[in-house]
């Protein structure tokens, strides 16, 4: 996968950023497809599809449908696997989103390196023989 954005913006501070709204967050990346890294290596990509319907993938082919909802300044995830949220504070930069994880400086923050109109790549379930 081709990377088409340096991540020199990494260490950019966000507090002067305003998160961005549900509506805002939808109307960004609904019918796209957003690859992310975090400190400078491949994290994983998310296809936004209509009415509010996600599939995650860590870049490995395998892939996981969820949902998206807007909680407080935060946009939560709850996916196939699993019913915990996992919440995220996005804003919009000049080179893309920026995602920190339950609004927490000291959690994980993922920067948007390419986004596509192109459906991720998903691989099947696991078949024995």
């Amino acid at each position: 996968m081709k990377w088409i954005m340096p991540l020199l913006f990494c260490a950019a501070p966000l507090q002067a950023e305003q998160a961005m709204s549900g509506a805002e967050f939808d109307a960004y990346t609904r019918g796209k497809t957003f690859y992310y890294a975090d400190d400078m290596a491949p994290y994983g990509g998310e296809e936004y599809l209509e009415n509010r319907r996600v599939r995650w993938s860590f870049l490995d082919g395998e892939c996981k449908d969820g949902t998206w909802y807007e909680s407080g300044e935060m946009i939560c995830f709850v996916y196939e696997d699993g019913p915990d949220p996992q919440c995220w504070t996005f804003f919009q930069s000049p080179e893309g989103l920026v995602a920190r994880f339950e609004n927490d400086p000291d959690q994980t923050v993922l920067y948007e390196v390419n986004k596509s109109d192109e459906p991720m790549l998903c691989l099947g379930p696991d078949v024995g023989v």
